[in-house]
């Protein structure tokens, strides 16, 4: 479709939709368990000369993060962020990128809960 007719979709929107397919069927297995975490999409990853172990990553190309959150006064709710360019070089196809979508969503979820991602997948 041409972008300006309106079922015209960007690849920000499809990759979008991706993870909000996955975070949904999540949502509805473990809802309190994922009460209060946020779910992001950021194009690229921040330039860092050191990445922790809250980051998943491909090589030395990060793909997520997991910022677990902060309680206490000024309270920070979990947050799992999904780097969108990274991971769509490394899919083939719009299936591909839709299971590592999964897949890096499984694995952060769990790295969160404290379970095998087996367990969740």
């Amino acid at each position: 479709m041409p972008a300006t007719v309106p079922l015209a979709r960007t690849k920000a929107e499809i990759f979008d939709d991706l993870v909000l397919d996955t975070v949904e069927g999540l949502e509805r297995r473990y809802a309190k368990e994922l009460a209060g975490v946020e779910f992001a999409v950021e194009d690229v990853p921040p330039e860092l000369n050191v990445y922790d172990s809250d980051v998943l990553e491909d090589g030395e190309v990060p793909l997520a993060r997991l910022l677990p959150g902060r309680p206490g006064r000024h309270e920070l709710p979990p947050r799992i962020v999904l780097y969108r360019r990274p991971l769509e070089f490394r899919a083939m196809d719009r299936e591909d990128l839709a299971d590592l979508v999964h897949d890096v969503i499984i694995e952060q979820v769990a790295n969160l809960l404290g379970v095998d991602p087996d367990e969740l997948a």
